[in-house]
């Protein structure tokens, strides 16, 4: 929405990160916006108790190659969860369209199929200006967003294999 700041969220409510494993997979199309989509996400992730080492960085060439990546990462069952970063900017064709479907669909199929939890930190918007609002500007970072997620499905995770 664009009235919600994707950073603002109650810092009581996220579990210590200590000791859990984060893939973090970034799109290098519009590298400008998944760098800090990126960085707020890293940030966060350090902010509540992972360790740096713990956070391992891969690139893959478009947003549409995130899902292959990510089936991939989560069948390696080395990492805690996996975070996709992305951004989609509409233009003049119907790819944007196609896109945005295809990462939705397959993120959603890996995370019916693993044991890991593919977090969805995909920005989808009409030009480049909304996707810079969103990547650390005036609307947050919905890599911070990406990162809250990640640490509270590893919680839950942890808390239904009791």
């Amino acid at each position: 929405m664009a009235t919600k700041n994707l950073s603002d969220y109650d810092k009581n409510t996220v579990p210590s990160a200590e000791g859990m494993k984060f893939a973090v997979i970034v799109s290098e199309w519009n590298d400008e916006i998944t760098e800090a989509l990126y960085n707020g996400a890293e940030a966060t992730l350090i902010k509540h108790g992972a360790e740096k080492q713990d956070i391992f960085k891969e690139y893959v060439p478009g947003t549409f190659e995130l899902t292959y990546a990510a089936k991939i990462t989560a069948e390696s069952k080395r990492f805690d969860a996996i975070i996709v970063l992305g951004c989609v900017i509409q233009g003049e064709t119907r790819h944007f369209d196609f896109i945005c479907q295809g990462v939705t669909q397959g993120i959603t199929d890996i995370n019916r199929t693993s044991d890991t939890p593919v977090i969805f930190g995909v920005l989808t918007t009409d030009n480049k200006q909304q996707a810079l609002d969103r990547a650390g500007g005036k609307l947050g970072n919905k890599g911070d967003e990406a990162a809250v997620t990640a640490i509270k499905m590893v919680a839950f995770a942890k808390r239904q294999k009791k």
